[in-house]
């Protein structure tokens, strides 16, 4: 059976924050808050530094700098009207889970917003895992009123973690 979240660390520094299980804990908590079950999908997360995501960031949105989090959906998932829930992920089954896509973290820049926003980094790799899944499941913040609905969505799954609001 695949595992909810296929964790790949590249960059040593991230398991001093035990990335794997939050990182679980993150997108089961963005699943039940959704209504979507934490069987039957996968995703796959990438620890890495600034330099590799840099790369990542030049190669797929032609920017080639550091971000914190980078996202790839296995599909495109987003709903036709601005500010409408996307079309829920149907699952697949144990042994052929629906693949969700890709996510992508950076630990010098998480580690620096971080300490900038005087929060605890765990806390804000939470949030960084939360917002690229949604993505993953459709949701977006380039329309005003796709934005409201995705940080509405981050705010009470973070809120369940007992994060406090991000924005």
């Amino acid at each position: 059976m695949e595992p909810l979240v296929d964790c790949i660390i590249e960059d040593s520094r991230w398991e001093a924050l035990e990335l794997e299980p939050l990182a679980l804990r993150a997108v089961e908590a963005a699943l039940n808050h959704l209504g979507l079950p934490n069987q039957g999908v996968t995703l796959c997360l990438l620890a890495c530094d600034d330099t590799r995501i840099a790369e990542l960031n030049a190669d797929f949105r032609g920017k080639p700098q550091p971000t914190n989090v980078l996202s790839w959906p296995s599909e495109e998932r987003a709903a036709e009207t601005p500010g409408e829930e996307p079309d829920p992920v149907e699952p697949g089954t144990p042994e052929m889970p629906e693949e969700l896509g890709d996510l992508a973290l950076a630990y010098e820049t998480c580690a620096r917003e971080a300490e900038e926003a005087d929060k605890p980094i765990s806390a804000h790799v939470t949030h960084l895992i939360v917002h690229g899944l949604l993505h993953l499941l459709g949701y977006d913040h380039i329309d005003d009123a796709d934005a409201e609905l995705m940080e509405a969505h981050e705010v009470a799954i973070l809120a369940s973690l007992g994060i406090d609001n991000p924005y």
